[in-house]
């Protein structure tokens, strides 16, 4: 498994558990690839992008199963942003091979921003809003959808958080609301993502079901959790999560 040692495994195995759990409460996508990378040095960055989507996808799916079975979830509307954001991820996949560490400066400022607005707005998705319209689900579509999706498709970090956020402020959720309706939505970016990067090749197989078991384990803790403590644990979840992913990605890119 190109020369993996047991302790690199068992590291990368309680990695995904720890990353199925942050991403089952608020999402976040910030432990798995960077530890991927770690392990492999060698391998192209696809694969551990790849990698991660294999992984991710069965967490993601518990908790999106223990979501709809405890909370009144839209089905239908999870569904939908679903559908678009698994085909506009497969087209942020398709482009993932030929990123470059410039495109990671917009997405810092975008990060940097939402940091920003959640810290400042200490109410932010602690009580649902107004009605749902035509026009917010379109505007949904288009921000959560398309634009997330695709997104989650070409690099990924940060995905499950711009989605709970997208949903707050777009769609006016709660915050475990938000939460469970971005897990079906995030298991539509994943799988989309899977598919292309199965067909890119660029998918440890041989690694990626045991990380699996892991991240499942994880997910399904995680969800019971948020569901179990409400909104201010999801929010006070999403400031640790959005603080530390500003500072890593802001690392990568100015750090020495």
């Amino acid at each position: 498994m190109h020369d993996l040692t047991l302790t690199a495994a068992v590291l990368l195995c309680v990695t995904a558990a720890l990353a199925g759990w942050v991403d089952a409460v608020v999402g976040g996508g910030l432990l798995q690839v960077p530890a991927l990378l770690i392990a492999f040095p060698h391998l192209a960055p696809a694969y551990a992008l790849g990698t991660n989507k294999a992984v991710g996808v069965v967490g993601t799916s518990a908790a999106a199963v223990t979501y709809a079975r405890r909370a009144a979830i839209d089905v239908r509307l999870a569904a939908g942003l679903g559908s678009v954001a698994a085909l506009a991820a497969v087209a942020g996949a398709f482009f993932a091979a030929g990123v470059n560490s410039e495109v990671l400066r917009p997405v810092i400022m975008v990060l940097l921003a939402v940091a920003a607005f959640v810290v400042l707005k200490p109410q932010f998705g602690q009580r649902p809003g107004g009605a749902v319209t035509r026009q917010r689900v379109l505007a949904a579509v288009a921000v959560v959808g398309a634009g997330i999706g695709f997104y989650d498709g070409l690099l990924g970090p940060g995905t499950g958080t711009f989605l709970v956020i997208g949903l707050v402020a777009v769609l006016s959720m709660d915050m475990v609301m938000a939460s469970a309706t971005a897990k079906v939505v995030n298991v539509g970016t994943n799988l989309g993502a899977l598919a292309m990067f199965t067909y890119q090749g660029t998918v440890l197989w041989a690694l990626a079901p045991f990380m699996a078991l892991f991240n499942l384990a994880g997910a399904s803790v995680g969800a019971r959790m948020a569901l179990k403590r409400g909104s201010g644990f999801v929010r006070a979840v999403l400031l640790v999560v959005v603080t530390v992913l500003v500072g890593k990605l802001a690392l990568d890119q100015w750090g020495t």
